[in-house]
């Protein structure tokens, strides 16, 4: 049997990691700029969450959702002091794409209505419900494509009132920042008018923050640079740190039901421990504020660069605009200066690093990218 080839590989297999680096069998290092898509929150192989798993796994890896988890109890707290959202509940699921699918359920749940308006170039998963309203047809089958999400311009807070006014949708979902799509954050004034305008619709306010959440911008989570407070949070990437777990963070005025959502694996005990591990390392390292401070000397030197036309985002999730092809750049950053980045598109490289990362590492960042650039 072969793997189904649907991804686009590098020649390159880490088989190792140590904070910011990963280093390939024959021992090359390998600067990681990227933490696999913004999963690495911590770190590689970071002590405390190695130890926390190894404990766990050698106590009790998995029972279902049969039974108590004191394990969850302890991981809700955690989040809950973490991110200010005490009065929330919260519901563990695998990954992003299953948050938001709980989330839009929830939603359509909670109002009996069956429309969710979403918005150009979003992504939100590519499960059925999830990428229903993820702005991209090629990854839609026939199966998936539906008249029931509808996809308006980011910023626009006209076209979400027109919609709105319809009285159909049960959600509006906006990512905290839309990351693959290329680091584009709704303004700051958007989001407060769009939280406003669905209160009085009578409308949940789905924040996605699978990707911009769990300290990467700075806040805890993106949205809250703004202060609103949405009734549906998702979260996902960096909350385990490589191990599958994401979640829901649930408003109070949300009834719960027996058997209204479910899953076998969420909120196991392996996951449980991961979670709790890295909430522990973000509180104890100080890593949000790190992020902020220094996702800010980054983007400031990347500015500075040539070859570099546009940079946005917020602490650590950046996006930087090139004067040539994208991928070809990003492919020679791993091949020729060993660094790992993401990609959206043609122009624009995404920078995703662990909230970790040092300010000589970023320095080291720069120093790569100017020698290339030079070279070309």
């Amino acid at each position: 049997m072969n793997l189904f080839p649907v991804y686009s590989l590098y020649p390159v297999e880490p088989v190792r990691g140590h904070g910011s680096y990963v280093y390939d069998a024959e021992g090359n290092e390998y600067l990681d700029l990227y933490g696999g898509h913004a999963v690495i929150s911590i770190g590689h192989a970071h002590p405390h969450y190695v130890e926390a798993i190894s404990q766990q796994v050698a106590r009790l890896g998995f029972y279902s959702n049969s039974v108590q988890n004191s394990l969850q109890l302890r991981l809700a707290s955690l989040l809950g002091q973490a991110s200010g959202y005490d009065d929330y509940s919260l519901f563990l699921a695998n990954s992003g794409a299953e948050a938001n699918e709980n989330a839009i359920k929830l939603a359509s749940f909670h109002t009996r209505r069956n429309r969710v308006l979403a918005f150009h170039h979003a992504f939100h998963g590519r499960t059925s419900g999830a990428v229903q309203a993820t702005d991209n047809a090629d990854i839609q089958s026939p199966f998936n494509r539906t008249d029931r999400v509808t996809f308006v311009p980011l910023n626009d807070i006209n076209a979400v009132e027109r919609e709105l006014a319809t009285r159909q949708y049960c959600a509006v979902i906006i990512e905290g920042i839309q990351g693959v799509a290329g680091i584009h954050a709704p303004d700051d004034d958007f989001l407060c008018q769009l939280r406003a305008l669905t209160q009085r619709a009578g409308v949940c306010l789905i924040l996605d923050e699978v990707q911009s959440g769990y300290g990467r911008t700075g806040r805890f989570f993106a949205h809250q640079w703004t202060g609103i407070r949405p009734d549906l949070i998702t979260t996902a990437k960096g909350m385990g740190n490589g191990f599958p777990i994401g979640g829901v963070l649930i408003a109070p005025h949300f009834k719960a039901a027996p058997g209204m959502l479910g899953t076998t694996f969420g909120g196991n005990h392996l996951a449980c421990a991961a979670a709790i591990a890295v909430l522990e390392v973000i509180e104890n390292e100080n890593l949000v504020n790190n992020a902020l401070q220094v996702g800010n000397l980054l983007q400031e030197q990347l500015r500075l660069a040539d070859g570099i036309i546009d940079v946005r985002g917020r602490g650590l999730m950046i996006g930087a605009d090139v004067t040539g092809d994208a991928p070809t750049l990003r492919r020679q950053l791993v091949l020729e200066q060993r660094v790992f980045t993401g990609g959206a598109g043609k122009k624009t490289v995404r920078l995703l690093p662990a909230l970790s990362l040092q300010t000589a590492q970023a320095e080291d960042f720069i120093n790569r990218f100017k020698l290339l650039i030079a070279t070309q």
